[in-house]
């Protein structure tokens, strides 16, 4: 399967690039075909200018994220892995959202104007990112980041898309053997990423 990896931690060394590694490794392994957009790593512009706020509702996306659209359209599995910070992803995965999810791309109007999914052809959506907050913290905030991808994500993929969602918590104070173990479930969860139900 077609599969894209967005990853975005400024540090190369930080336990989310150990993460990615994992993911990737494993896909890889497995037979899927792999891209990885590493969002910092690129040097991403988050900023959504005035251009493309005017040419908004112009279907396509603008020019200098044209090859993200692209790759979109390209994968049939998404795969973003992030860190969770103030209860949400980071500003640059956020901005890649914005520029990139954009009608013509992710999403069109139909002739009623009722808005319709444009990647329909996404069948998994998976998240993988860490906290430092406790479980039950994350909960009592009601955990903007995942509700964002899984829920509004999914949308623009139809309902017949599967999602999963892998979590480390308090990983601030996690020690080596549940950081060890966390790798394990995320590899487990992706040698499996074809058998999940549609």
């Amino acid at each position: 399967m077609n599969t894209l990896v967005v990853y975005c931690h400024p540090d190369p060394e930080s336990f989310t690039a150990a993460i990615r590694d994992v993911v990737v490794e494993t896909l890889t392994a497995g037979g899927h075909d792999v891209r990885v957009r590493d969002l910092y790593g690129e040097g991403f512009d988050a900023r959504f200018s005035a251009e493309e706020r005017r040419t908004h509702l112009t279907p396509g996306p603008h020019q200098s994220v044209a090859a993200h659209a692209e790759e979109l359209h390209w994968c049939e599995h998404l795969v973003l892995v992030y860190p969770t910070w103030w209860s949400g992803p980071p500003a640059i995965l956020r901005g890649w959202l914005e520029r990139v999810f954009v009608p013509g791309v992710a999403f069109y109007f139909d002739e009623h104007g009722k808005v319709r999914p444009g990647l329909s052809h996404v069948r998994r959506i998976v998240g993988v990112s860490t906290y430092g907050s406790p479980w039950r913290h994350v909960k009592l905030l009601q955990d903007g980041g995942r509700r964002m991808l899984l829920r509004a994500l999914r949308l623009n993929c139809g309902w017949r898309a599967s999602t999963r969602w892998l979590a480390l918590y308090s990983i601030d104070t996690a020690t080596a053997a549940q950081r060890t173990a966390f790798l394990q479930r995320v590899e487990q969860k992706m040698a499996r990423l074809d058998g999940w139900p549609r």
